[in-house]
């Protein structure tokens, strides 16, 4: 695994705002991206931030050719029309997929056909926010629980392996804080020179250390996260 080959923005320091969330995110991913093997399917792949932390024969990314994003900057191998994945039955020995479900509209249809192009008994490890605010706007539709994921992958003919809630309350109550800060207060600051980037470092630096330092103090409440983590098998 290659933690330096990843883009800065998917491993920020802690003077980014938001740092918690990516952090944990990277903690969670490099912890069972070790399960996936063979011919492996990025499920909306983008610019495949984590693609040096795999060991796969084959990393095949796949995304949604949508005509309002520009494509320029990401790593597509092949792009399916949000319905029909364009590969055939059992095809992949495993599949991973990032902060994707919350932008599919129609995940219900989407999941069979994932389910379609795997191998029995292959895995998919799937990620997805769950405190977070609205994002990618206009495509931004949906939030899933822990018993909400849970319950649509299991509906869909997966067994859960491994499900993990990343992040807490303490970490949620932060992020959100310095996302605030980062839409309604940075941006006006920014039109000063120097004084907007030192505000966000400081502000984010400062709440991102009480953040982890009180989440070693108080109770840190799991009923409140940042983003989901669930390790499936194919039936």
């Amino acid at each position: 695994m290659n933690n330096k080959e990843i883009r800065k923005i998917f491993n920020p320091g802690i003077g980014f705002p938001g740092y918690l969330g990516r952090h944990r995110l990277l903690e969670g991913v490099s912890r069972h991206i070790g399960n996936l093997k063979g011919v492996m399917l990025d499920f909306g792949c983008g610019s495949k931030p984590y693609k040096s932390l795999f060991d796969v024969t084959a990393y095949v990314g796949l995304d949604f050719e949508n005509p309002g994003h520009l494509h320029t900057e990401e790593q597509i191998d092949v792009f399916y029309d949000g319905k029909k994945i364009p590969f055939g039955d059992n095809y992949f020995d495993s599949v991973f997929t990032s902060e994707v479900f919350e932008h599919v509209f129609n995940l219900p249809e989407i999941l069979p056909e994932i389910n379609r192009v795997m191998k029995k008994g292959a895995l998919i490890l799937v990620t997805c926010p769950f405190a977070i605010s609205e994002h990618e706007v206009p495509v931004d539709f949906a939030r899933y629980s822990s018993y909400g994921l849970k319950h649509i992958m299991q509906k869909n003919g997966f067994e859960i392996v491994v499900q993990e809630k990343l992040g807490n309350s303490i970490e949620v109550i932060t992020q959100l804080r310095l996302a605030y800060l980062e839409m309604h207060i940075t941006p006006h600051l920014k039109k000063i020179p120097l004084i907007g980037s030192l505000f966000e470092l400081l502000t984010s630096a400062t709440l991102n250390l009480w953040a982890i330092g009180m989440g070693k103090i108080l109770p840190q409440g799991k009923e409140l996260y940042l983003n989901n983590l669930i390790l499936c098998r194919k039936l």
